[in-house]
């Protein structure tokens, strides 16, 4: 018997998604640190609008990386504080790619 809970097929702006291929832990960080791969992915996304469309993360509670903010519990996190932690995380993408 087949999984479906554990198969993914994305919308076709999810594939498009700057962050399409950060690892889950890295999106739906809590912390800006933590997050900051997916922050940086999000500058450059061509989907932000679909993204917080779909996702609304007012509405939802939504904690984690989201039309490039940081949200927690459905509210943006103090942005000064998040590019401060952002500009103090490293750069390397490799921890947080999907393996």
């Amino acid at each position: 018997m087949e999984n479906t809970l554990l198969q993914h097929d994305p919308t076709p702006w999810q594939a498009t998604a700057a962050c399409a291929d950060l690892s889950p832990t890295v999106v739906f960080a809590r912390r800006a640190k933590e997050a900051a791969p997916a922050l940086r992915a999000c500058g450059g996304c061509p989907v932000r609008h679909e993204c917080e469309t779909a996702v609304a993360p007012a509405e939802s509670y939504f904690d984690g990386v989201c039309a490039g903010r940081l949200w927690r519990n459905g509210r943006p996190a103090d942005p000064a504080r998040v590019a401060k932690a952002v500009a103090a995380a490293p750069t390397s993408a490799r921890s947080a790619r999907r393996d």
